[in-house]
């Protein structure tokens, strides 16, 4: 089975959503990261489940499969980028970061998406290691219930810099809330190059029963910084194959790509970010030929 690649519209913030879906769908896309925002599906919005009625039926009509995503940046507070998160030291704030994750399961669940996407946040100042780890089980919970209720499968995603950073910190996360079918991984190969000490495509290899949701990038190490692709530092011949084993032993997921600080470019990387992916590039020289293809920001 070929991969099933997606787009993500944080990198498509410039269009209106429905123009987004069907940019994706006539490049010949397979599915959308759909991240729930203001300026597409606003998660708090009033009429939101007449929203998102509507917006599962265009997802039909395209033939487009979805990937619920809950990254967006100042959805809850305009001054604090991702917050309150599931780490932060008021409950009620907390509590707030969970409800739009439960929320967000019920949106998921009725465009019948493959995953809920989500992540830990960052450790507030003077927090100790205990009390985070503590924090975050506790703010979960509910979402992964809510998951297991609705029939959506939890995709965690470690982010570099947040208190679930690496592979290892969402087994810890898994072992604390019991191993729970429902909570799931979103490996973002960038990050794997970023931090991981193994490369990507062995992090595949070695997450791939517990893999939810894919999201794909260039990036170099040690710099998190979401790149289009032959801008970084990747091996994606290996990367791409160890995709293939991984779709070819059941995972039937989406391949997301992420570049959510492009959306200036975000129809031009589209088309370019599927032709790289489709081509399959025998190695260096298939990166070098497609690096500096960003469009010029307006």
């Amino acid at each position: 089975m070929s991969l099933r690649l997606a787009y993500g519209t944080n990198g498509l913030t410039d269009l209106r959503l429905d123009d987004a879906l069907h940019l994706l769908a006539d490049l010949g896309y397979d599915g959308v990261g759909l991240t729930l925002d203001h300026m597409h599906l606003d998660p708090l919005a009033p009429d939101l489940g007449e929203r998102t009625r509507r917006v599962s039926r265009v997802l039909d009509r395209l033939g487009l499969t979805v990937t619920v995503e809950t990254g967006a940046r100042y959805v809850l507070d305009p001054r604090r980028k991702h917050g309150p998160s599931l780490l932060d030291a008021d409950a009620g704030a907390r509590a707030r970061r969970t409800d739009l994750l439960v929320r967000s399961v019920r949106v998921a669940a009725e465009l019948g998406a493959h995953a809920l996407h989500c992540f830990s946040g960052t450790v507030p100042a003077g927090t100790g290691d205990a009390t985070a780890w503590t924090r975050l089980a506790e703010a979960l919970a509910p979402v992964v219930q809510a998951a297991e209720e609705h029939g959506v499968p939890l995709a965690f995603e470690p982010e570099p810099g947040h208190l679930v950073s690496g592979l290892d910190d969402f087994h810890r996360l898994r072992s604390l809330l019991g191993a729970p079918d429902a909570l799931g991984l979103t490996l973002d190969v960038g990050h794997c190059q970023c931090l991981e000490p193994r490369p990507p495509a062995d992090c595949v290899r070695a997450a791939a029963p517990w893999i939810r949701h894919v999201q794909i990038e260039d990036m170099r190490r040690g710099v998190h910084e979401h790149l289009p692709f032959g801008e970084g530092e990747i091996d994606f011949p290996p990367l791409l194959d160890a995709l293939d084993t991984l779709t070819a032993d059941g995972y039937r997921g989406l391949i997301s790509v992420e570049l959510p600080r492009h959306s200036h470019a975000g129809p031009h990387l589209a088309d370019e970010s599927l032709r790289f992916l489709r081509d399959r590039p025998a190695g260096a020289a298939g990166r070098a030929d497609h690096a500096g293809q960003e469009g010029t920001p307006s």
